[in-house]
């Protein structure tokens, strides 16, 4: 991958794609190809067969995806694995068939099965049952990773996958009922604060633990692997650490300046009880992830002030 290679960020206005934008820019490729989803709808195939035949990139990062938490998991299955599998299909296929020297393929955590011994490695994938909540869309994450390398087994296609960990930062989706934890937590505590509320009631126990990796250090992990690795085998992408909900919360709380009561709901779900990634082999390539929890929390909510009226929320 040199610097006037064409890279196509499919998914570039995501939290993903966008931190994935600035992180090539930052290290000198410029030569980035976007297109929105009213210019571009990856579900379908003609239309990307039509745009990788007419612009040919070298590098694909396949960023785009209908991703949401626990609530939009468990009511549209249907769209969820329909649309992720349509556009892996059409992406992965559309760029082995039109030269493209390098793919990278974007995961998810959740791809691992629900009682996963903890740190989760690589080669628990498929060891045993998924969280029953977002099973649709894990389900779908891993028929790309099987994709990617059937791909490489078959076509010698230089088809990578890297699985982040639960994933915050600029150009989040704060939306109130899609959104991840997070996200959703700064928007809940940032009304709280703004009407005064006594207190904020989470989901669930708040005991279930969750690791959080700044997107822009995702985004750098992402570049690296570009640049660094060729394998048959997905990476994890995670900061090897973890902290509770009800941990983050209170974090989250803090940063917001929200000074009120904070209770759990156990009638809800804590999706699955813990999900620490393995990332020994990423960091023994030489990547480590720079931006501690605190200090992304801060830049997270100063991104969602700056943009909660423009994006309606």
């Amino acid at each position: 991958m040199d610097k006037s290679s064409l890279i196509y960020v499919a998914g570039h206005r995501g939290l993903v794609g966008s931190a994935i934008c600035r992180a090539l820019a930052r290290a000198g490729y410029n030569n980035l190809l976007t297109r929105t989803h009213a210019e571009l709808d990856l579900c379908d195939q003609a239309a990307v067969s039509d745009f990788f035949v007419q612009h040919r990139p070298d590098i694909v990062v396949l960023a785009a995806a209908k991703v949401g938490g626990i609530h939009a998991n468990a009511t549209y299955p249907a769209e969820f694995i329909y649309e992720n599998l349509q556009i892996q299909n059409n992406v992965i296929d559309s760029a082995y068939r039109n030269s493209c020297k390098k793919l990278l393929f974007l995961g998810s955590s959740c791809i691992y099965p629900k009682m996963c011994p903890q740190p989760i490695k690589e080669e628990y994938l498929l060891t045993g049952a998924l969280e029953p909540t977002n099973d649709a869309y894990a389900l779908a994450k891993i028929a790309g990773i099987k994709m990617c390398q059937a791909y490489r087994r078959q076509y010698g296609f230089d088809a990578i996958s890297a699985m982040p960990t639960n994933l915050y930062g600029p150009g989040d989706n704060y939306h109130p009922e899609n959104s991840h934890v997070i996200p959703a937590l700064i928007r809940r505590f940032h009304e709280a604060k703004i009407s005064e509320a006594e207190k904020v009631i989470i989901w669930g126990t708040g005991n279930a633990l969750r690791e959080f990796l700044y997107v822009d250090d995702m985004a750098e992990a992402c570049v690296f692997l570009l640049k660094n690795y060729s394998d048959f085998e997905h990476v994890n992408v995670g900061c090897g650490s973890d902290i509770s909900i009800i941990e983050a919360a209170r974090l989250i709380a803090r940063v917001v300046g929200f000074a009120g009561k904070i209770d759990t709901d156990p009638t809800k779900p804590d999706g699955t009880p813990r999900k620490l990634m393995d990332c020994s082999k990423l960091f023994s390539m030489g990547w480590k992830p720079r931006v501690g929890l605190e200090e992304g929390m801060q830049a997270a909510y100063s991104d969602f002030l700056q943009h909660q009226h423009k994006r309606g929320y």
